[in-house]
């Protein structure tokens, strides 16, 4: 795997894990029976915590993409051992 390669498949990872770990511990002002303040979204987040959830999808997307880089460089799987699917 090249290294462009590696970035891209890295960072394909780190934005399906952010959908991932987004709405984790995330409580709305109507679940914690608040008014939206101006007029905002009864579902939209109290506190995002996005700093915290940025952190997080970065190390688990670097876990992640260890494990994937450990597979393809030591060819743990290759692809004729993949199923077939017709």
């Amino acid at each position: 795997m090249g290294p462009i390669t590696g970035i891209a498949i890295f960072f394909t990872i780190w934005w399906t894990v952010l959908f991932v770990v987004l709405p984790l511990g995330s409580r709305s002002y109507h679940e914690m029976g608040l008014k939206p303040p101006g007029g905002g979204d009864p579902g939209a987040p109290v506190n995002p915590n996005l700093k915290r959830k940025f952190f997080t999808t970065t190390w688990v997307s670097v876990v992640v993409f260890a494990v994937l880089w450990l597979i393809i460089r030591f060819q743990l799987i290759t692809l004729p051992q993949l199923p077939a699917t017709y």
